[in-house]
């Protein structure tokens, strides 16, 4: 998959930092949001072990995921539904495409739909003359204003109501009065969508969890859109990635206790739905058809990697929130349909380090990421290993690499070390206004861009020790 967009991965985040209503958005919503999952997940009894045996569900499906995909494929067809197993992106846009074509299928509504926006299905089908239209609140402002979502769970996290407000306006030729606060907003998204549901033979979803024991699958979602385009449109087609399985519904119920919490804090998703099957004979309700497309895009490649439990994930969005840098930059930044953490481990492991060998070092490693995973994805191990891995392909950026060169030569020669140490201790107080520095000067400038660097001391530790050093012992020797 390309990047959103052209511009280096410096580059665009120096853009969003220098975006100071970016900045100021994203720090208030991911901290709300951070404030509900804590309360969600306190009203848990025994949260801790929920998560404990969420993330044992999730391996052992990983672990056993040839066996698992075999039943549920088995289970679906055997309910009446169809399955395509798509190797590739390309693969998955072209079987969408030609049953859109056999059937005559002329409009295509849809609920949110990650895989979908991996793959570009929008544009696949739109060129094959469909009209599609997304159903969901947030990706709908992101088709009105040609955008791309900016957060796994919240689309649209980067832009205020009066963003909203503005894109109506010009859109949708809005009146005053019907962008006048999120209410009248919402009232004037239903009023026109509405009609495209009824009139739409197509419905694409995305999957939040298959079952394998029964072919069902579970679509989450806090909108009743997912409903209408599950339901109304004479064939359904559901977009789902090949790790997104679980063995059983017990299994399911034990995911799902812990996903909407770590989402949005929620106790469950609104509207949590799950879909045995294409309608039935003699049932008024549901499609004629039903196509689950199961898309690999690399994701068999993970899986004998070191990096194969980032496809735990269950696409919270908590580990987004918990970033610091995540929080300055937000998604766009990342210039992948997965941002954050879960991106910079997820997108380079599945397509290579060619175009995303920035990510992993998009993180300070601090732990949050770990912290807060519903299913305790280890994310800062697999940061370093990709950070190594890029380095071993001759990726890691040259400031990088000369930088690591100098101090190694520095650091393994004392008498240099120390002469550095004293020199820089000098520089930094030269520069410091009482005792910080708020302008680092050449390429450490861009530490200071966002916050002041404290001044050397005037004295080193080793400095220290020696005057400490009682009279007869050497440093080093205990007193």
């Amino acid at each position: 998959m390309n990047p959103i967009s052209p511009l280096p991965f410096l580059r665009r985040a120096e853009d969003a930092l220098g975006n100071a209503h970016l900045n100021s958005t994203l720090r208030r919503v991911t901290t709300r949001i951070q404030d509900s999952r804590n309360a969600g997940l306190d009203r848990l009894p025994g949260a801790d072990d929920w998560r404990d045996h969420a993330r044992a569900v999730r391996a052992h499906t990983l672990a056993h995921l040839d066996r698992y995909l075999d039943q549920f494929v088995t289970n679906v067809e055997a309910l009446g539904g169809h399955v395509y197993f798509a190797r590739t992106a390309q693969d998955a846009v072209d079987y969408v495409t030609d049953l859109a074509k056999a059937r005559g299928l002329k409009k295509a509504v849809k609920s949110k739909s990650m895989i979908s926006e991996e793959i570009h299905l929008n544009d696949h089908l739109e060129r094959a003359g469909l009209a599609v239209v997304e159903t969901d609140l947030g990706e709908w402002v992101v088709q009105l204003a040609q955008d791309h979502p900016s957060h796994v769970i919240m689309p649209i996290i980067h832009k205020s109501a009066s963003d909203v407000a503005d894109l109506f306006r010009r859109t949708l030729g809005a009146t005053d009065a019907e962008v006048a606060d999120v209410p009248a907003m919402t009232k004037l998204a239903r009023e026109r969508l509405r009609p495209e549901f009824l009139t739409a033979d197509l419905g694409i979803s995305g999957v939040n969890f298959g079952v394998a024991d029964t072919g069902s699958i579970c679509i989450c979602t806090n909108e009743g859109n997912g409903r209408l385009v599950t339901t109304l449109p004479r064939v359904h087609v559901a977009m789902m990635g090949i790790e997104r399985l679980v063995p059983d519904i017990p299994s399911l119920g034990t995911v799902l206790q812990v996903l909407a919490r770590s989402a949005t804090g929620q106790n469950l998703t609104v509207y949590t739905n799950v879909i045995t099957g294409p309608r039935r004979t003699g049932e008024a309700d549901g499609p004629e058809e039903l196509h689950v497309v199961l898309v690999d895009n690399g994701r068999t490649k993970v899986l004998g990697s070191t990096e194969a439990e980032i496809l735990y994930c269950i696409r919270c969005g908590a580990c987004l929130n918990a970033c610091p840098v995540y929080q300055q930059i937000g998604g766009h930044a990342y210039a992948s349909v997965y941002p954050g953490p879960v991106g910079a481990v997820l997108t380079p492991a599945l397509w290579g380090q060619q175009d995303w060998a920035d990510l992993p070092h998009a993180s300070s490693l601090c732990g949050a990421c770990r912290e807060v995973c519903p299913v305790r994805i280890d994310i800062p191990r697999m940061l370093l290993n990709l950070r190594a891995k890029g380095a071993s392909e001759g990726r890691t950026p040259s400031y990088i690499t000369q930088g690591l060169a100098m101090f190694r030569r520095v650091a393994t020669h004392p008498w240099l070390f120390g002469v550095a140490g004293k020199m820089a201790a000098l520089g930094s107080r030269a520069i410091a206004k009482n005792g910080w520095i708020s302008r680092m000067p050449g390429p450490l400038a861009g530490w200071t861009q966002s916050r002041d660097f404290p001044a050397m001391a005037s004295e080193s530790f080793q400095d220290r020790w020696k005057k400490r050093t009682p009279r007869g012992h050497k440093p080093g020797e205990t007193p």
